[in-house]
């Protein structure tokens, strides 16, 4: 497997991420490593709060939260995902497979042992985290999901979601900060944030990942994943640990995608679910402190016995 490895020089004097960059190295599987990056705040001894981004972003989305999630005394763990970010990222796009990730970040849970903890997710953080949930059950004590999903195939996806895979696909140049400036278009973001979002991708070479994402979502009941997905949502239906929804207004992508969980999670009864108001897609980015609180709030309200 071909590894390319974005210069550290890229990541210098990003906006508002001041975090030391940790790493992992995790087996690649075929016999080669892959360098996992994450940021890591607060103390090790507390609880986890583990922060899942998603396409095409990486651990700079959750800048805003970090801070105010270690404040009310909790640990931030924030990864990378293979192909974003400071994390390596394999050069050929077949190299990427939804069972790949989620056995990459398998491994970073295992190597970093991280147990208790309070998942939040977004866009493919949740399509990989949730089925992290499904594999870890008694390692996950609370879940958050925002704006996302776990796809089988087995219903209608969203006209907005195909319009994006044939844009992802067919565009010639594949801009990530510019994708998620379009995005937050109510809040616009600066040259510079739009910069760190592009940072990872010194050119067109290390955005194999970045391109395949939405074309591993499972769109027909045949695909590759959609029995694993299946498989994830028998665990999720019995899974009773707090689990609240937290979508935004403004995702045409994954607008009501909420009421799934709402209906077959049992863990989401009586939870705070809301609704993040003036939120696009990366709710992270122009409404992460309100996120962010609502979060801690959600812990604080949920106690784990001992």
């Amino acid at each position: 497997m071909k590894i390319l490895r974005t210069p550290d020089s890229r990541f210098e004097n990003l906006p508002n991420y001041p975090f030391k960059p940790n790493y992992l190295n995790i087996p690649d599987g075929e016999g080669g490593e892959l360098r996992v990056h994450y940021v890591d705040v607060g103390p090790l001894q507390v609880d986890p709060v583990l922060l899942m981004h998603g396409e095409p972003s990486w651990s700079y989305l959750y800048r805003k939260m970090i801070p105010i999630i270690v404040d009310a005394g909790f640990r931030a763990v924030v990864p990378d995902l293979v192909g974003f970010g400071r994390s390596d990222k394999p050069a050929d796009r077949k190299d990427y497979s939804y069972q790949r990730h989620v056995d990459w970040m398998q491994v970073f849970l295992d190597k970093l042992d991280l147990q208790r903890i309070t998942l939040v997710c977004q866009d493919w953080g949740g399509l990989i985290g949730l089925r992290l949930v499904a594999q870890n059950p008694a390692r996950f004590s609370r879940v958050v999901v925002a704006n996302t999903g776990l796809p089988t195939g087995d219903n209608p996806i969203s006209d907005a979601f195909l319009s994006w895979r044939k844009y992802s696909q067919e565009v010639p140049e594949f801009n990530a900060g510019a994708i998620i400036a379009m995005s937050n278009q109510k809040d616009p973001l600066s040259n510079e944030i739009i910069a760190a979002y592009d940072a990872p991708f010194p050119d067109d070479t290390y955005k194999e990942g970045a391109r395949i994402f939405p074309s591993l979502v499972p769109i027909s009941p045949d695909d590759p994943a959609s029995n694993a997905n299946r498989e994830a949502w028998k665990v999720l239906s019995r899974f009773e640990k707090p689990f609240v929804t937290m979508f935004s207004d403004g995702d045409p992508i994954t607008r009501g995608g909420e009421r799934i969980f709402q209906k077959l999670v049992p863990g989401t009864k009586d939870q705070p679910h809301t609704t993040i108001k003036g939120g696009g897609h990366f709710l992270q980015e122009n409404r992460g402190e309100e996120f962010a609180r609502a979060v801690v709030d959600f812990i604080s309200r949920t106690p784990l016995i001992k």
